[in-house]
């Protein structure tokens, strides 16, 4: 297919030909383009839109936070944020006790949405391991920077890079005039789709387990209570988190078979 002009896309994507196709009288659909590049041994990534979000793609992106990893910015501190939640309150009534006809009366379920909802915000600093958690009613750009405010107060010299999603709150107006306050702050967002790169969400993964698995809460201070309990003891035993993989060790000795015929 050939482009007569230089107005069209840069690189071609299922709909891009799927639209210059029917440009041209031919009745194709996206998943038929899919299947005849298929047959002709033809294929395009898996997901380009990652190649077309803010700036040149996903790899130079991967590139730069794996760098903060591996090898910081001297005098600097890489840090991990991320939002948990919402956490919503839930109380589980006791059974009364048994039927008259001998069956387990179930427990009523008291479950409630809205104002009580509780986000869990937590911030890992890479080089040691100590975790900043607080909690909040909403996921807004009020509490983000409330939340950046006891960031940089943790950590009071050097310059601050935080790895983090691109919520909008993570990047509104009154945020980016909030960091203009404050220099020190530097963010690096992560592309779409490649959550794991940060490496708060493996520390959430520890957090669940230790403060909300198995628990019900009654109000959001018991939920904020168990958020500040479960951090510092994570925090008494934390270790340096290390990107990648380890090494496997080396066998010095490796199991000798004889074969009897």
């Amino acid at each position: 297919m050939w482009a007569f002009d230089e107005s069209g896309p840069a690189e071609w994507t299922l709909d891009s030909l799927a639209a210059a196709a029917r440009a041209e009288r031919i009745e194709v659909g996206r998943l038929q383009v899919r299947r005849i590049l298929f047959r002709r041994g033809r294929a395009l990534a898996p997901h380009p839109v990652l190649d077309a979000v803010e700036g040149p793609g996903l790899r130079p992106k991967r590139t730069r936070i794996i760098g903060l990893y591996t090898h910081p910015p001297d005098d600097a501190t890489v840090i991990c944020a991320d939002e948990l939640g919402p956490v919503i309150p839930r109380t589980f009534p006791p059974a009364p006790a048994w039927s008259p006809d001998g069956r387990r009366i179930k427990a009523e379920l008291d479950y409630s949405r809205g104002p009580e909802k509780t986000w869990v915000y937590g911030a890992l600093r890479v080089r040691d391991g100590q975790q900043i958690t607080m909690t909040a009613s909403s996921r807004n750009s009020v509490f983000y920077q409330r939340f950046l405010q006891q960031v940089e107060d943790a950590n009071p010299t050097g310059e601050i890079w935080i790895v983090t999603d691109n919520l909008s709150s993570h990047n509104s107006l009154s945020t980016r005039t909030w960091l203009e306050e404050h220099p020190r702050i530097h963010h690096s967002f992560i592309p779409v789709g490649a959550c794991w790169l940060n490496l708060q969400e493996g520390w959430w993964r520890i957090f669940r387990k230790a403060a909300l698995a198995g628990r019900s809460f009654a109000n959001p201070d018991d939920i904020a209570q168990a958020t500040t309990l479960a951090t510092d003891q994570l925090n008494s035993r934390a270790r340096p988190w290390v990107w990648g993989r380890a090494a496997p060790p080396t066998r010095s000795l490796r199991r000798r078979y004889v074969y009897l015929l």
